[in-house]
């Protein structure tokens, strides 16, 4: 990586541990706060890097028992059974869950949870970690959330929706300056047009309303363009309690210097160390307000909320809510987590989460995603992957699976625009960053592209973003 000056933690106060904790240690013996309970035996939906990082967390309980998931993909059927189930049919969900005695299904995208597949498992009496659909509106409907947060008088853009292209096209003319331009659905992480000028604007626009993402698009959400660095924050919470987990950026754009398209996110690192006093505390409590707040609705909120948060100048204010753990922030958080996950999960369902669950140790973590060429556009798939177990045998990298598959013969394929996840965890943020980098040169795959810049934010420091 080269000199300048070495990333350290800033103002983030994460949860250290004590001597307090006790029972088992998780696979880089950690010690994990553990309850008695049997065995559990879980299904986890999904097919993603978040997923493959969620199994192999799961997988380190010594409350997990048999692990199946649905439908997986090309890493996870080390760990686990392939369920044969769609993952986005509760009923299905629900009954193959009985007929295999699952103790715990857990929810990892978002469509499943918008569709109500949470709300039909919990009622055949089946714990789910994963919120109720009307709960997962407030990432469904990018209106709705605004309109959660307008009650709790939690810090976000102002904005304004539109259902028909001339008056919404009539009020970016009036904006005349940048703006955001948001369908209002889930659009699989790409419905986001930040636009410079009028004219992006008005092609977002277009783009939107004209059903280039179909349903999801019905409705825009224009809204004021926020300035400053990003900063993402995950929480477990059982409608009640709300345990925040480590912070981490995300670098959205597709190529170096954040240029390119919107992507899913092509590498994050954990924790941020650009925070100013205050605002971790100022990001817990506004998370803390919403779920207040959709109590007070009736609206019962449990699982993970993840908030992404812009760093202004008057501090945090909310750019968007996921209803559940964010791809790849989960691909670092969960590294560096004390904690067992079944046990935190089963706690959320239950009602009895606690802040004692957790706790952090002191690594960093850095995750660089491998994509298909062409991505976030078109692209091939089926080309084979080498270099993963030389990937993996680098000292503290996992290789997450993303976008794969296996073929006849057990050859590793790729298989979607985002392949593999190079997640390193290391005592400095230098050397994690070094290790994850070093790990992308092992792999090959025939169009392979990445950034070659993740994390330089962290090294620049918050002065020169």
């Amino acid at each position: 990586m080269g000199g300048g000056k070495r990333v350290t933690r800033g103002h983030e106060q994460e949860a250290k541990g004590s001597g307090a904790l006790s029972g088992a240690l998780d696979a880089r013996g950690q010690h994990m706060v553990t309850r008695d309970r049997e065995a559990v035996d879980i299904l986890l939906l999904g097919s993603g890097g978040r997923e493959h990082a969620l199994l192999a967390k799961l997988a380190e309980s010594p409350h997990a028992g048999r692990l199946w998931v649905a439908p997986g993909n090309g890493g996870m059927f080390q760990l686990a059974e392939r369920a044969d189930v769609s993952m986005e049919d509760g009923n299905a969900v629900a009954a193959f869950a009985r007929e295999h005695g699952i103790g715990l299904v857990v929810i990892g995208p978002e469509a499943p949870l918008v569709g109500g597949v949470a709300d039909v498992v919990r009622a055949a009496g089946i714990s789910v970690f994963g919120p109720s659909a009307e709960a997962a509106r407030l990432e469904g409907s990018k209106e709705f959330a605004k309109q959660v947060m307008a009650r709790a008088g939690v810090p976000t853009a102002a904005y304004r929706s539109f259902t028909d292209e001339a008056s919404c096209a009539a009020y970016v003319r009036e904006v005349a300056g940048p703006c955001v331009v948001k369908a209002d659905g889930l659009a699989a992480g790409k419905g986001v047009i930040v636009a410079q000028t009028t004219e992006e604007a008005l092609a977002g626009v277009h783009e939107c309303l004209s059903g280039a993402f179909g349903d999801a698009g019905a409705k825009v959400i224009v809204e004021e363009l926020l300035e400053g660095p990003e900063c993402s924050l995950l929480a477990l919470t059982d409608g009640t309690t709300v345990v925040p987990l480590a912070t981490s950026q995300d670098h959205k754009r597709a190529l170096d210097g954040d240029r390119g398209p919107n992507t899913g996110g092509m590498g994050v690192y954990s924790p941020v160390p650009i925070l100013l006093p205050g605002e971790l505390d100022r990001m817990v409590a506004i998370e803390q307000r919403v779920v207040d707040q959709l109590r007070a609705d009736g609206i019962a909120y449990s699982g993970c909320l993840y908030g992404g948060f812009m760093l202004t100048r008057g501090g945090p204010k909310v750019l968007e809510f996921n209803a559940r753990f964010g791809d790849p922030e989960t691909q670092v958080v969960l590294p560096r987590m004390k904690a067992d996950l079944v046990e935190c999960f089963l706690a959320c369902d239950e009602g009895t989460l606690c802040p004692d669950m957790v706790a952090w140790d002191d690594d960093w973590a850095v995750s660089v995603v491998l994509t298909s060429a062409g991505y976030p556009g078109a692209y091939e798939k089926g080309k084979p992957i080498s270099g993963i177990d030389e990937a993996n045998a680098l000292p503290g990298v996992t290789v997450y699976h993303a976008g794969t598959a296996l073929s006849s013969d057990g050859t590793v394929l790729t298989n979607g625009g985002r392949v593999l996840d190079m997640t390193a965890v290391a005592p400095t943020f230098e050397d994690a960053r070094n290790r994850a980098y070093e790990a992308c040169d092992k792999i090959w795959f025939e169009g392979k592209a990445y950034r070659h810049d993740i994390g330089m934010k962290a090294i620049k420091g918050r002065e020169r973003l």
